[in-house]
């Protein structure tokens, strides 16, 4: 009889166990509450991360010839006494130039040819003249246009450097490019 007692017992128990109200338990804080039969919330999709974009800044005109840092903020070639051939040294610097005529159609220079103080006049002016002519072929030859380029002869009537010395006679045997706007 203790065996139908005892069965007796555990079926009462199993009943009352499944016939109860089940608790209300406080939810863990961060822990989502489930019932039997709920399925799992999926979670609601992130926005995309906001990404600020700094105001429109106003287009700031860059101008190379007037960089200091670019090579075609220079603008001499200087010569030897007595001299109108262009030294390999400036060919990068005229290179610059011809590339920026190029590649800027509107753009124009004024090449001028200018001597030291030695010499008549009327040599001064015809070397100056050669030393412009020269600096406009090489300029063309590298791939400006021929209607981009004058050239004329200053002579000795522009000097950059009054003394009579071979470092201010050096200073004045040049020729200068100048672009619309400077001459």
């Amino acid at each position: 009889m203790n065996k139908r007692l005892l069965v007796a017992a555990l079926t009462v128990a199993a009943f009352y166990g499944c016939g109860s109200q089940p608790t209300q338990e406080e939810p863990k804080a961060g822990v989502e509450e489930r019932t039997p039969a709920a399925r799992p919330a999926t979670p609601a999709p992130t926005p995309p991360p906001t990404v600020s974009r700094p105001a429109p800044q106003p287009a700031v005109q860059y101008n190379p010839l007037k960089d200091p840092k670019n090579i075609l903020s220079k603008r001499s070639v200087y010569y030897d006494y007595d001299k109108d051939d262009i030294k390999e040294e400036y060919r990068p610097m005229l290179q610059a130039h011809a590339r920026y005529l190029s590649e800027h159609a509107s753009a124009k220079v004024l090449i001028q040819g200018n001597c030291d103080e030695r010499g008549s006049r009327e040599y001064n002016i015809a070397l100056g003249q050669r030393r412009a002519e020269g600096m406009r072929r090489m300029l063309v030859l590298l791939g400006a246009r021929e209607a981009q380029i004058e050239s004329v002869s200053l002579g000795e009537e522009k000097p950059r450097c009054a003394d009579q010395n071979e470092a201010c006679y050096g200073q004045n045997r040049r020729g200068d490019i100048l672009y619309n706007g400077e001459y």
